[in-house]
């Protein structure tokens, strides 16, 4: 493997400038305009924040962006859904409740629902406590006005999509709860 040599920065500066200018000068008034044109250039093509580089509402991106680029496990639970607590049909005997950064900025605050790249994963249990599915809900805004612009799906505990889009049978039954964003859970 290539080994590298550390090159102070200013080091480098300083041969970048002489060679700009064609002599060794100390004191160049134009070193911190030259500084501020490096620093504006390396901000430029930095990524961009996170909600700049949120998955496609497409089951695969979703998967490995809830379970690689940011897994969910790592996110806080829906406020007083802490843990593992009794669920119903059509998710499961027992649930755990995931939000990202995003959805629990809006539970935090006067929920008028969520906003855009607010994501919510279920993890759906059986009666002996065995993952058997992973439901989320990502909002992508003009995804499907129609129904809140949630983009749903239904992942095996191993990943595989078992339904993911605009899924009829997940708008039919949240629609119930249209007023609150499709949303079931409030903070306890």
């Amino acid at each position: 493997m290539a080994q590298y040599q550390h090159i102070p920065v200013s080091v480098i500066l300083k041969s970048f400038i002489m060679k700009l200018t064609g002599k060794a000068t100390r004191n160049l008034i134009f070193i911190p305009f030259l500084l501020f044109a490096i620093a504006a250039l390396t901000l430029a093509f930095l990524p961009k924040a996170e909600k700049d580089h949120m998955p496609e509402p497409i089951g695969e991106a979703v998967w490995e962006y809830i379970t690689e680029t940011h897994s969910y496990e790592n996110w806080d639970n829906w406020p007083g859904f802490e843990g593992m607590y009794e669920g119903q049909s059509p998710h499961g005997a027992f649930l755990k409740l995931y939000v990202n950064d995003a959805a629990k900025a809006a539970l935090n605050s006067n929920f008028e629902g969520m906003p855009e790249n607010a994501i919510i994963v279920k993890e759906n249990y059986n009666k002996q406590k065995k993952l058997v599915a992973v439901t989320p809900m990502y909002k992508v805004e003009g995804y499907n006005p129609e129904a809140g612009d949630w983009f749903w799906a239904k992942y095996g505990a191993d990943g595989t999509i078992m339904t993911e889009g605009k899924v009829g049978s997940c708008i039919d039954c949240h629609a119930k709860m249209k007023e609150k964003d499709y949303l079931f859970s409030i903070a306890k």
